[in-house]
């Protein structure tokens, strides 16, 4: 039997994608659109954390005793046939293995039998364990982008930060026929005493010097690595305020982290969250407002970061790429409203933005673990945040052009070349305004309609249609429905569509 919702989806869709709206702009010529700048090939990247990978304690599901912050995980099946081949739609890309945990995490050398986390450190990770990384990294064509532990397990008896654990993972990596892609030193150094158990006395003159052997080591044991850093977080939009469930200690400012060893690293790095959810509300900086989503404030947030953290990369790091390691929904695991359709929207306005402004990786937080996942960890059901990112894999390239603009202020476009580069051009328009609205493409076109009812719904429809995954790997549901003039994108819903025949300069294979 067909659900309510999607009918609904069905019979607005089917009923818009052939009828005038609202607020219809000029023409767009896509033929025209400059060239703002390209990003990596593996610009929408994913995080898995640590403790996904070890088993532990991570921010615990809503419903749960009342005050429930954490709960117990098993480690994360990442052979799992089923989230391998959701991976591989976002392939190529980057897996990011780090987060908090990953400061205090204990490696055994080859052939040592540990069973606990010796002293100083805090969680254990077999060798295992770090090799079922390795195998999903290369099964989904994602290269490994990590951080090391920094705990006082991993410093000598004066406190100065040691590599023996770094250099065991990556010896482990090479064993295993591959190679960290890139790495930051450790988590968050902005909040040392993160989960570290290092001292709150932690300074920037530690950080500095700590960094200086970190450097050294690194170029020595594989020059090919990327050092990314400092690895800040939430020093733009929520300034002191930062959103990490932690007893913060003393704050170190991004700026004083770098400022002793400018000019060291291959690509500036930092972390965003707008917000942090109901589980961090402890903190007393406010939390992720549901009825504010598709706000002007919300959605651009991330753009007040990026001008913070940018600024300091022209400053002691001029003309290095800058990366987004870690974002997502809100931090401390996401809002109930995270794994809904309604998140979708500040998802790919992020994408759309920070491309437009060069960010070269964006790694979205998490895979498949808490309410801001794709995936869901439980029943590996791909949610809204999911589909929206297979659609942008398929639909908007590497280069990126200026988007053109739509008469409603409630429209936003974002334009990129096609993957293909055969001259055609990519659009993602997020319609946050109460009535449809026409894109006047006037060439001929393929569209997907990315609809939900209620708009907090889990569940959505492309063009009208169930989308889902198979148990036998098979996504169904993405078939585009070819146009051949303007596209109309209904209320509140998210159009890609591929202009395949824009023939812009800009697009062509070089």
């Amino acid at each position: 039997m067909v659900s309510r919702t999607l009918l609904i989806s069905a019979l607005t869709v089917t009923g818009l994608l052939s009828t005038a709206a609202t607020h219809a702009p000029a023409n767009l010529d896509l033929s025209g659109l400059e060239k703002l700048g390209s990003v990596d090939e593996r610009y929408q990247a994913y995080n898995v954390e640590m403790v996904e990978v070890t088993g532990g304690r991570f921010w615990a599901p809503y419903g749960g005793p009342a005050g429930e912050v954490y709960r117990e995980l098993p480690p994360l099946d990442l052979a799992n046939p089923r989230l391998v081949a959701m991976a591989k739609l976002l392939a190529p890309s980057l897996v990011r293995v780090s987060g908090t945990w990953a400061n205090n995490t204990y490696i055994p050398a080859e052939g040592e039998t540990v069973t606990t986390a010796p002293d100083g450190f805090t969680q254990l990770m077999s060798r295992k364990q770090w090799a079922s990384v390795v195998a999903f990294s290369k099964a989904v064509d994602a290269p490994i982008v990590t951080s090391f532990a920094v705990s006082p397990g991993a410093r000598d008896k004066a406190g100065t930060w040691l590599p023996e654990q770094a250099q065991r993972r990556m010896d482990l990596t090479k064993v295993l026929g591959a190679k960290i892609y890139a790495a930051e030193f450790f988590n968050e150094p902005n909040v040392p005493s993160a989960a570290t158990g290092m001292s709150k006395t932690y300074g920037a003159a530690d950080y500095a010097k700590d960094f200086r052997i970190f450097h050294e080591w690194a170029r020595k044991a594989d020059p090919d690595m990327k050092i990314l850093g400092p690895g800040g977080v939430g020093e733009g939009s929520l300034t002191k305020n930062i959103p990490v469930n932690v007893g913060l200690g003393a704050h170190i400012s991004s700026t004083d982290l770098i400022k002793d060893n400018p000019n060291s690293v291959d690509a500036f790095s930092y972390h965003f969250y707008g917000s942090v959810s109901q589980r961090c509300a402890h903190m007393g900086i406010g939390t992720a407002q549901k009825d504010q989503a598709l706000s002007a404030d919300w959605l651009d947030r991330t753009l007040q970061d990026y001008d913070f953290y940018s600024g300091l990369r022209d400053k002691y790091e001029a003309g290095k790429p800058i990366w987004n390691t870690e974002t997502a929904q809100a931090a401390c695991g996401g809002s109930p409203w995270a794994s809904t359709f309604l998140d979708t929207f500040r998802y790919l306005n992020q994408n759309g933005v920070l491309a437009q402004r060069g960010v070269q990786v964006v790694m979205h937080n998490t895979l498949a673990a808490s309410d801001y996942a794709l995936i869901d960890r439980d029943t590996l059901t791909p949610r809204p945040n999911y589909w929206a990112a297979v659609l942008w894999k398929r639909t908007m390239g590497s280069v990126v052009l200026a988007a053109p603009r739509h008469a409603s202020p409630e429209v936003r476009i974002f334009a990129h070349c096609l993957p293909s580069k055969n001259g055609g051009v990519g659009l993602v328009a997020l319609n946050l305004s109460k009535m449809a609205q026409s894109l006047p493409v006037q060439k001929r076109s393929k569209a997907w309609i990315m609809t939900g009812h209620p708009i907090d719904t889990k569940t959505i429809a492309i063009n009208g249609k169930a989308v889902s995954f198979g148990d036998d790997g098979r996504a169904t549901g993405l078939d585009g429905k070819t146009m051949t003039g303007p596209v109309s994108v209904p209320a509140q819903s998210i159009a890609f569509v591929a202009v395949a025949a824009a023939n812009n300069p800009a697009c062509r294979q070089n």
